[in-house]
C-alpha cells in the first residue's frame, strides 16, 4: 500500500512540475546589444518593450544585480569586467543569455 501512495505522489509531482515549467516561454523579439559590453551600457529590446525585471549572476551563481527597467537601456557602471549570466523577465516570459563585460 505504501508503494501505491508513493507512486501516486511521484505521478502528481511530475505532472505538476511539467505544467509549471511550460508556462514560461522565450521572450518574443528579444535582442541584447552590444555584447560584449564596452561602454557600461547594454540595450535590451523586445517585441512588447514592456517593463523588464533584470537579474545578473556571476559564474559562481551569486546574484550581482537585481533591477527593473522601463525602457531599453541598462547601465552596468558598478559591474567589473567578466562573464555573467543575464536573466530577463517580461510579463510571464523569460530569456537567459551570456553577458560579457570588457
Amino acid at each position: 500500500m505504501k508503494h501505491f501512495y508513493l507512486l501516486i505522489f511521484f505521478l502528481f509531482f511530475s505532472f505538476s512540475y511539467a505544467q509549471s515549467s511550460n508556462s514560461k516561454g522565450e521572450i518574443n523579439g528579444f535582442k541584447l546589444y552590444p555584447n560584449p559590453v564596452t561602454n557600461s551600457k547594454v540595450f535590451i529590446s523586445t517585441s512588447e518593450n514592456g517593463p523588464k525585471k533584470i537579474l545578473i549572476f556571476d559564474v559562481f551563481g551569486s546574484q550581482i544585480l537585481k533591477t527593473t527597467i522601463l525602457g531599453k537601456e541598462l547601465g552596468l557602471n558598478n559591474i567589473d569586467a567578466g562573464v555573467y549570466v543575464l536573466r530577463v523577465f517580461e510579463k510571464d516570459k523569460v530569456a537567459t543569455r551570456k553577458l560579457i563585460i570588457k
